[in-house]
């Protein structure tokens, strides 16, 4: 008995850490494991740890240098007037639809505290004079009869106890398919994904930048200098092969920042290649480095200048950088489209995704919630690929949450944006979309929109 106890002893001085199997089999046949062979099994399990994680190297520096942005006149590639939020035409809150109340939401007004160097940026050198007008008329832009806050939006489900994407009523409807009733891929969190999406939903009114900030905030830059920042970014995705997510949060992230404070053209690449270095770091698994992002503008910054401009966008964003993006609830929408499918239709989502980014440069989609425009991307993709049945049946408009009638002056301008290939210099993301590894559907074209559709 005291051998067996000293034997015990000795394993557990041992310095390598003893399984549960190999305890086991002491305690069975009293033999002590030699510490190389456990020495040897330890080794093997940090090995395999995780052994497809890339590693991080300086290989990437190799990319090829891209000059400083400069303003495109005359390179407007849509028709700004054709681009109209949709307006309720009820005032009863307790009498409006889920779909019209989260269409009609209004966001609250950036507030610009003159004097403030968070909100406004002292290189501009505007005067408060300038920052105070710019606040009254963006107060008088807002018509506070006709647009709903999110407030009562909340009130309004929480009354009615509706889910926007609530599968409660699926049963109540033979036409809806139950997308979430497969279990077996975990990866979909099918158990949870009602209440994802809800939140989300919900999550998109808060986190909404300003629509009409070129008009109220900014006095140096202009929706063409934009749309040339998007277009160079989208060139510096592909370089880097970033995920779309992190081209969509950045395109958010400079949105939100143009939407709170005043700035100089001269530093607008700056705001956009820091905007992305934050949503690398927040999605990619081996996000570039800094001075990866200083060589793409041929060294026009410094690090230190990037890093005084990361500060200043996480402070404005509170450092809260999720946010519901168009392509969130793409990747949603586009099963949804598929559920009657067989086969999954790869053009389909390669059709959906070169819309969905085709809104990133047009300023004016601002005006519209991501959802609706991921909606209404999916609903143009189907009518361009198949118009012998209607592109929006029982279970998106479920799923989706909003009616094809809802959805009409969204599909219109897309559709616009589409067709418009000869008049608009900024190439990039139709470049992207003719490879053959996304289909083409660049070059795809859509047939003329039918009124019965809506």
């Amino acid at each position: 008995m005291h051998k067996e106890k000293s034997a015990t002893l000795t394993a557990l001085e041992l310095h390598d850490r003893l399984t549960r199997s190999q305890a086991a089999s002491i305690s069975e046949s009293r033999q002590l494991p030699t510490s190389k062979g456990v020495t040897q099994q330890n080794q093997k399990q940090s090995k395999g740890a995780n052994p497809e994680r890339p590693v991080s190297d300086n290989t990437r520096l190799g990319h090829k240098k891209r000059g400083v942005l400069q303003d495109v006149t005359n390179s407007s590639c849509f028709n700004a007037t054709t681009i109209q939020t949709k307006k309720s035409k009820s005032t009863e809150a307790a009498q409006l639809e889920v779909s019209i109340a989260v269409q009609s939401v209004a966001m609250e007004q950036p507030q610009i505290q003159v004097g403030s160097n968070a909100k406004v940026l002292p290189e501009t050198g505007l005067r408060s004079e300038d920052v105070t007008c710019s606040v009254n008329l963006q107060h008088n832009a807002l018509d506070s009869q006709t647009l709903i806050s999110q407030k009562k939006v909340l009130q309004v489900v929480e009354a009615k106890k509706v889910n926007l994407f609530g599968a409660p009523n699926i049963a109540k409807d033979p036409d809806v398919i139950d997308i979430d009733a497969d279990f077996e891929d975990p990866l979909f969190c099918t158990i949870y994904a009602v209440d994802i999406y809800d939140n989300l939903r919900v999550a998109e009114l808060s986190r909404r930048p300003y629509p009409h900030f070129m008009e109220t905030v900014q006095h140096d830059i202009t929706k063409t200098m934009r749309g040339v920042l998007v277009d160079w970014l989208v060139e510096v995705s592909e370089e880097y092969k970033l995920v779309p997510d992190t081209l969509y949060l950045t395109i958010y992230l400079i949105d939100w920042f143009l939407s709170k404070n005043c700035m100089e053209r001269q530093r607008l690449q700056l705001l956009g290649i820091t905007c992305m270095l934050i949503a690398s770091k927040y999605e990619e698994i081996n996000a570039p480095r800094i001075e990866e992002f200083c060589f793409i503008t041929d060294n026009t910054y410094t690090k230190e200048e990037v890093l005084k401009m990361e500060i200043q966008v996480l402070k404005c964003a509170a450092y809260q950088l999720f946010a519901p993006t168009t392509k969130t609830f793409l990747r949603r929408f586009l099963r949804v489209a598929q559920a009657s499918y067989k086969d999954p239709s790869f053009e389909l989502q390669c059709l959906g995704n070169y819309l969905a980014e085709l809104t990133l440069m047009n300023y004016d989609f601002l005006n519209f919630l991501p959802s609706m425009i991921a909606a209404s991307a999916v609903f143009l993709a189907g009518w361009t690929l198949d118009q012998s049945s209607h592109p929006w049946n029982p279970t998106l408009q479920h799923y989706a949450g909003y009616k094809a009638s809802d959805l009409k002056s969204t599909v219109l301008a897309l559709q616009e944006m589409q067709l418009n290939t000869d008049g608009c210099p900024l190439t990039a993301i139709r470049t992207k979309y003719r490879q053959e590894k996304f289909k083409c559907v660049a070059a795809l074209s859509s047939s003329k929109l039918l009124d019965a559709l809506f």
